[in-house]
């Protein structure tokens, strides 16, 4: 009987192990097979530096990102579509297409196609393919026989046209840079008709840092970009030695700025559940009328609270570059001055007791030269040591496809031309 026992308790502890470790491996999604064509194409890692300042590079010359520029390229910098927020401009970089078009129009949006709120904080909607529009690349790349893998992206991980990466992992941010690193590393490894030839990284690092200790704090964010450089480091010389014709662009979804906590407006103030939905974006808030109340109405008697912020009717609201035509923004949006942002009083509250006086933020008008953010490239597919003026993020959608010999959809708002010079 003793025995019988410990063979149970051994039994349910090997599968309760194999559960855990289920959960943490990466999927395979798909049995996509490079074609032949594919197979003939060149390689291409898109890695992502959350929240990294176009004069970061500059101020704090970490060695290994230094070394890749001057053998690469380089744009002035890269400017992010409005709002400057990480979800929006990571789609945004991976479809070509503005904000308005591809549908993300924020970190948190009411979906007026859905009836429900779209937040990054939930799982059940970023997995959600449906909220998605455009070709995100790596389903472009599928739709044209070509294996791709992600180790994290924005869309990633969601059932867009009904397509994921070939490989690709759910987002869970406890993951060190080095693990990822190894498995970019072990996919260019693979046999070749299993070898993805386009790859995505993401690192949340310099965005954590930034928000944490706002982007002036010197000590702090050297600190993060050098630990963040030897990860690279060492991706640089793992793909080096692999001896493939890799092609490698990092790019960020946008920049930082520095709030002092004093000037965070909270978004109690604003709020009628009677009369309005509100989404808050810190940068903008977004304005859905309830069913049978008048946009003039809420639009009027909010222009009267105006405290640091104005109020506008979408259409004619700053830092878009069009039109906004998309449901998703509401009929009224809520902008705040500059140096200002909305916040909840509980985290206004718990940053006043911890006695912190400044933050990071973004999200403001892409004019804005602190909202911008990076673009490097190096491999056999780009001159040296050439620099290239600030260029939108919607253009790299078009440039990869260049580079892997993949089909550009004549529903982007990328332009090819934009940067068909950094080629050689």
């Amino acid at each position: 009987m003793r025995k019988l026992i410990y063979v149970l308790i051994f039994i349910l502890s090997t599968v309760t192990l194999s559960s855990c470790k289920s959960n943490s491996k990466l999927v395979d999604s798909t049995t996509t097979i490079n074609s032949k064509a594919s197979l003939k194409k060149p390689y291409l890692i898109l890695i992502s530096l959350d929240g990294f300042r176009w004069d970061y590079v500059d101020k704090y010359t970490p060695p290994n990102i230094t070394n890749f520029i001057k053998k690469g390229i380089k744009a002035e910098s890269l400017i992010s579509c409005f709002p400057s927020k990480t979800f929006p401009n990571h789609y945004s970089i991976a479809t070509g297409m503005y904000p308005d078009k591809h549908n993300i129009i924020g970190n948190s949006f009411y979906s007026d196609k859905k009836n429900t709120i779209y937040s990054i904080s939930n799982r059940e909607t970023v997995t959600d393919g449906s909220f998605y529009e455009g070709t995100p690349i790596w389903v472009q790349a599928e739709k044209e026989n070509m294996v791709t893998a992600s180790y994290f992206f924005v869309g990633s991980e969601a059932d867009i046209q009904g397509i994921k990466p070939t490989y690709y992992r759910d987002y869970n941010g406890k993951i060190k840079n080095e693990t990822r690193v190894t498995q970019v590393l072990n996919w260019l490894t693979l046999p070749e008709e299993k070898r993805p030839h386009l790859i995505t990284m993401y690192f949340s690092d310099m965005d954590d840092t930034g928000h944490k200790y706002g982007p002036n704090n010197d000590e702090e964010l050297k600190k993060s970009l050098i630990n963040l450089d030897k990860n690279l480091g060492n991706l640089f010389k793992g793909v080096q030695k692999t001896g493939l014709p890799v092609n490698i662009i990092i790019v960020s979804d946008h920049g930082m700025e520095e709030l002092q906590t004093s000037k965070l407006i909270p978004i109690e103030l604003i709020k009628n559940d009677s009369l309005f939905l509100t989404v808050n974006n810190g940068s903008f808030v977004n304005i859905y009328p309830k069913k049978g109340v008048e946009t003039d109405f809420i639009y009027n008697s909010l222009k009267h609270k105006e405290t640091h912020f104005k109020v506008y009717k979408t259409e004619n609201a700053p830092g878009f570059e069009y039109i906004p035509k998309n449901k998703n923004w509401g009929s009224i949006l809520l902008i705040p001055d500059l140096h200002y942002y909305f916040s909840e009083k509980k985290h206004i509250a718990s940053l006043t007791e911890n006695k912190i006086t400044a933050i990071g933020v973004h999200g403001r008008d892409p004019k804005q030269k602190d909202m911008h953010g990076i673009l490097y490239a190096k491999g056999p597919a780009f001159k040296e040591g050439y620099v290239t003026p600030s260029v939108k993020n919607i253009h790299i959608y078009p440039l990869i496809c260049k580079i892997l010999g993949l089909t550009i959809p004549e529903t982007i708002d990328g332009d090819l031309s934009q940067l068909q010079p950094v080629l050689k």
